[in-house]
């Protein structure tokens, strides 16, 4: 390597990492999963909870507040009785698109790794 060559690891972390950034934003089990769902458009507590198996309905609630105040997800209340609720992306959550969807292809290339090793 030359010494005009870029790095690629930092011998220094910058003082705010754009990567970290995005991870405290989307990191967690089940942020990018609930992003990715509401890509569809908007989906009540209910339906996503049954597209996400595994996920309690405390961690859910607690993830889903966490990506209102970050300003990535918009919860809507309907007057009505019973109470209807929907979550959907704002324009900013929108913006996660290409990442998710990075993701999805990742694991879908991984987890067939994984599987053409284990054969």
């Amino acid at each position: 390597m030359t010494a005009s060559a870029p790095h690629l690891v930092p011998t220094e972390p910058p003082p705010t990492c754009a990567v970290t950034t995005t991870v405290s934003v989307i990191g967690g089990k089940w942020k990018a999963v609930a992003v990715y769902h509401l890509l569809g458009g908007p989906r009540r507590f209910s339906d996503l909870q049954r597209r996400m198996p595994g996920v309690t309905q405390r961690i859910l609630t607690l993830q889903l507040r966490e990506l209102e105040a970050d300003g990535l997800v918009h919860r809507e209340v309907y007057p009505q009785v019973p109470p209807k609720v929907e979550y959907s992306l704002t324009p900013l959550g929108q913006t996660l698109e290409p990442i998710v969807r990075a993701m999805l292809a990742w694991g879908e290339t991984y987890r067939q790794r994984e599987q053409d090793q284990g054969d």
